[in-house]
């Protein structure tokens, strides 16, 4: 249960870094209380997104991840990243990414940050 704990809040931290970086991901709320709250979900509904679709994309990508040496996974990232915002969308969550290109480095922003935050906070069952 911790280990789930850790990755939300890393995840969260990872997308408000995003948020705060790219001007269109948006992240908006009328108290600091209702953004960090809408994070929190979002950054689960992301986990979820990255647990369920993402290895099955990987699987049905694996030619292009091998042709590429792995530079699809950035396309696969923007891809998930995309799709937390569009169920985002429809759960009325103030997340929104604007635009393919966006997706493609917010979700590079993620990546690294989620990894340092992985790496610096406990990592515990």
């Amino acid at each position: 249960m911790m280990n789930f704990v850790v990755k939300t809040i890393a995840n969260a931290g990872a997308l408000a870094v995003a948020v705060w970086l790219l001007d269109k991901i948006t992240l908006t709320g009328d108290s600091t209380g209702k953004k960090v709250g809408t994070l929190l979900v979002v950054a689960l509904i992301f986990g979820l997104v990255n647990f369920l679709v993402k290895p099955l994309v990987q699987l049905l990508s694996l030619p292009l991840l091998i042709l590429t040496l792995g530079l699809f996974t950035l396309i696969v990232n923007a891809l998930m990243l995309l799709l937390t915002s569009w169920l985002a969308d429809q759960f009325d969550l103030s997340f929104h990414v604007e635009g393919f290109w966006t997706a493609v480095l917010g979700g590079l922003i993620i990546s690294i940050v989620s990894w340092a935050l992985n790496v610096i906070l406990p990592d515990r069952d």
